[in-house]
């Protein structure tokens, strides 16, 4: 059998109210919020947060191989999936790739992964993550949102089992973006909804409840994610479908999320199913693809480390202006300080773990805890040292300062010293804070962000944030 071990999720902390949008476009006010990734925050940064979570909670076993599926990949020539894999400290003997240039590429990524477990992978990670960019007073401004999901798959322990899956590819015009281009475009909608979405949502259904041999009413939790929400509406009528199964979409609190969106609402069901639950995961972009999965037994006794609905109670608004700040959308002078350097290829290689996975030492004589890592321990003088990991370590604020003319686009920035849990000080910025409720004794856990991008290299490391 191939399935699910484990999964994670993640949803950034900063909403936008659609009714901010319109109060100064003038345009209609829409219902609810998005969810937006901070100005430290990108596609990858987020996967590594939904992975994290994922290698928590999951049985032991080593990856073999890592997808990244992503619409708006930072690197355009790069293996973004390298940068996951580095973060989380994966082995360097893996396979790894990114699937990008579509919505679709998500549940494309997850059927490689499951391939993969058929071909004699013993665990696969499948991350899915997008940080959606749309043109000010257009309609995917109002719909669309951020966010990540991850999925460990493997051949036992399984929470939920792969019982069949299928997929069709058409070539039609509906959303597309040319090299260069910040924003995409979209085709009348009307076009997408008649001749593309509902038709090929409702052949790769009917096709995949043939192959798994199930009828409409087995199917415990419904799983429809298509850019216009009304192909839902569609294909509940011409297959009978029950619109009390189909999972929440999360339109009015987080938007849709691109790549990542079904991992999303898939990981919101899972808890809670019912062993023996079938579930149907369908999603339509340049073609469509569906996936029948069956709850095991296992799934009623795991505990995501962040779920779906407390990440989505979390949070803290964002205004529209500082939304169109940060994407660099409206802009706005920089601080008169220098501009920072590019980050060097050679240090950021030697200092791997350092960097992007946050393992500092530890004296094997003494027992004392230090970053960045010491080749000679500050305690004991001892030069016997071991690779010690940091950032699944929470803390406390020490002390702090709150800088308004350091270079950012979130001004003022606040820096902090952590004391973490089992020892260790350190010097860092804090993220997903209002400066003035900062205190000390503050209890605050790293997280994985982009602190600048400078002549096209992002320097990504480790902020802190406050326990979500």
């Amino acid at each position: 059998m191939t399935g699910i071990v484990s999964y994670g999720t993640y949803i950034p902390y900063r909403r936008l109210k659609r009714s901010a949008i319109a109060q100064v476009l003038g345009t209609p006010a829409g219902k609810g919020e998005r969810a937006i990734a901070s100005f430290d925050e990108d596609s990858v940064s987020m996967a590594v947060e939904a992975a994290r979570d994922a290698l928590k909670a999951a049985p032991s076993g080593t990856v073999e191989a890592l997808f990244f599926a992503t619409s708006t990949p930072p690197y355009a020539e790069k293996l973004n999936a390298a940068l996951i894999g580095a973060a989380t400290q994966l082995p360097g003997e893996i396979r790894a790739s990114d699937s990008t240039g579509s919505v679709r590429a998500g549940i494309s990524a997850l059927l490689q992964g499951a391939d993969a477990i058929s071909g004699g992978a013993k665990r696969v990670l499948v991350t899915m993550g997008d940080c959606r960019l749309a043109a000010p007073e257009g309609k995917a401004e109002q719909t669309t949102g951020d966010g990540a999901a991850a999925f460990v798959l493997g051949s036992d322990h399984l929470l939920a089992e792969i019982v069949a899956s299928t997929s069709l590819t058409r070539e039609f015009l509906d959303s597309w973006r040319a090299p260069g281009e910040r924003f995409s475009h979209s085709w009348e909608e009307r076009f997408a909804l008649t001749q593309a979405y509902s038709p090929l949502l409702g052949t790769v259904i009917k096709n995949l409840l043939e192959k798994a041999k199930v009828a409409p009413g087995d199917i415990a939790k419904i799983i429809l994610d298509a850019p216009n929400p009304r192909a839902a509406d569609e294909i509940s009528r011409a297959l009978k479908l029950d619109p009390a199964k189909f999972a929440d979409s999360f339109a009015l609190t987080v938007g849709q999320t691109g790549a990542a969106h079904p991992g999303l609402m898939l990981a919101s069901v899972l808890p809670l199913a019912k062993a023996g639950d079938l579930i149907l995961v369908a999603t339509v972009a340049d073609g469509a693809d569906a996936i029948m999965l069956r709850v095991t037994p296992a799934a009623a006794s795991f505990k995501p480390v962040h779920s779906v609905g407390r990440m989505i109670e979390s949070k803290g608004d964002v205004t529209y202006a500082n939304y169109l700040k940060w994407r660099e959308i409206l802009p706005t002078e920089p601080p008169r300080r220098p501009d920072p350097d590019r980050p060097a290829g050679p240090p950021m290689m030697r200092s791997e773990k350092w960097k992007f996975g946050f393992i500092g030492s530890r004296c094997v004589s003494c027992g004392t805890p230090q970053l960045p890592p010491q080749l000679v321990c500050v305690k004991c003088q001892s030069r016997k040292m071991e690779p010690y990991a940091f950032a699944d370590r929470t803390g406390k604020i020490a002390t702090y300062a709150i800088d308004r003319l350091a270079y950012s686009l979130n001004p003022p920035t606040v820096n902090v010293v952590i004391d973490f849990e089992g020892g260790g000080r350190f010097l860092c910025e804090m993220t997903d804070c209002e400066p003035e409720k900062v205190a000390i004794g503050d209890q605050v856990e790293m997280t994985f962000r982009r602190l600048f991008t400078a002549d096209g290299v992002n320097n990504y490391f480790w902020k802190a944030r406050p326990t979500r």
